[in-house]
């Protein structure tokens, strides 16, 4: 008979296995419970492309959002050094690119990073320089903003490794094991992290639908993340290993987890092939959709059952690479555990407020 667990986390996606792996890893007894099996191919970070980009992402996001994802960002590298394999990682930073025509696009871009002081320097690359860069951008693009430290991960080799960390460290792991609010394992405290599985015990959960497609195009050697802005059609291309790149994302407000929509195929390729028309060539390897579980106000939040002793956590929404490590590390300080951390940062939206209440109908926990 084993000991029951000190922390059962329900759900494992990036967050929640992640979670496992750090508090199993901090001397506490996990368990861990997923629908899914070990590669996390049910959840919402297998249909990503892994940036942890908060730079990037500063014109159009929260301030929170930003210097979680900074600090996020500092964790991501001590968090990879600890696990049994490695996994690619990549640091080269972001370039923002724009065509003729959307030059007002890069004005607001340069503008909002500004005003929200969401990056201090940014560089304006010219195209000789670009060339220097990224060789296959400058035949398209007279100039480009460089957004140094942004970072990207594997998401499925990350996943995959981390199910092998918790596997070495002797945690419980239920795979393939569904388990309903009703019926929670026994913990001294359970974990919910089921993301869309939690709608019904959260309100005010909604869907964001995101489509995505990996191609193989070896002959295009990509060194840096792309992202095109546009004020309709915008689209990011990550450089994978193996000559592979990942070409993202739709957000549409829906919870349709049907296959991508001719409309998002042409809005995709289209887009990324004006950035790079080599992409001509390239041969597709798959499309892919999710559904990412937000909040109201598009923060995450905990929410604390102190009857029950279940902590749940949502709404990382489409931040999970870039919020992951700063959500769990927030998390740890408030589980069972033989170490803490000396100092966390305290994010504003998991402290409760005057009333307990942030966004709709979400109970926070303060430190």
């Amino acid at each position: 008979m084993r000991a029951t667990p000190d922390i059962a986390v329900v759900g494992g996606g990036l967050l929640g296995r992640c979670l496992a792996w750090r508090a199993a890893r901090a001397g506490a007894r996990v368990a861990l419970y997923d629908a899914s099996n070990p590669s996390g191919e049910g959840s919402a970070a297998w249909a990503a492309a892994g940036m942890i980009a908060p730079t990037a992402e500063g014109a159009e996001v929260d301030p929170q959002i930003v210097q979680m994802g900074r600090h996020s960002l500092g964790l991501w590298p001590q968090w990879l050094a600890e696990l049994p394999l490695p996994v690619f990682y990549r640091d080269t930073g972001t370039l923002v690119v724009w065509h003729r025509g959307d030059a007002g696009e890069a004005l607001r871009f340069e503008r909002t990073l500004a005003l929200q002081q969401a990056c201090k320097e940014m560089p304006l690359v010219s195209r000789l320089q670009l060339g220097e860069l990224e060789p296959a951008l400058s035949p398209t693009f007279r100039e480009a903003l460089y957004l140094a430290g942004d970072a990207q991960v594997d998401n499925r080799g990350l996943l995959k490794t981390v199910a092998k960390a918790l596997q070495e460290i002797g945690a419980e792991c239920h795979w393939q094991t569904v388990v309903e609010d009703d019926a929670l394992p026994a913990a001294g405290v359970v974990v919910d992290c089921r993301g869309m599985g939690a709608r019904k015990d959260w309100s005010g959960l909604r869907g964001v639908r995101g489509e995505i497609a990996r191609v193989h195009a070896p002959e295009i050697e990509l060194q840096h993340m792309v992202r095109l802005l546009h004020p309709r059609f915008g689209v990011y291309v990550v450089p994978r290993a193996d000559g592979q790149l990942a070409v993202g994302a739709t957000s549409i407000e829906s919870t349709d987890y049907s296959p991508i929509s001719v409309r998002g195929v042409l809005e995709l390729l289209s887009s990324a092939y004006s950035v790079l028309p080599g992409l001509a060539e390239a041969r597709i390897l798959e499309f892919d959709t999710q559904v990412r579980p937000a909040l109201p106000d598009n923060l995450p939040a905990f929410h604390y059952d102190h009857t029950r002793k279940i902590l749940r956590i949502n709404g990382l929404y489409r931040h999970g690479f870039l919020l992951t490590p700063a959500v769990v590390e927030q998390a740890l300080a408030l589980l069972p555990g033989k170490s803490k951390a000396k100092s966390i940062p305290q994010w504003p939206c998991f402290q409760k407020t005057d009333s307990g209440i942030r966004g709709e109908g979400c109970l926070c926990l303060s430190s």
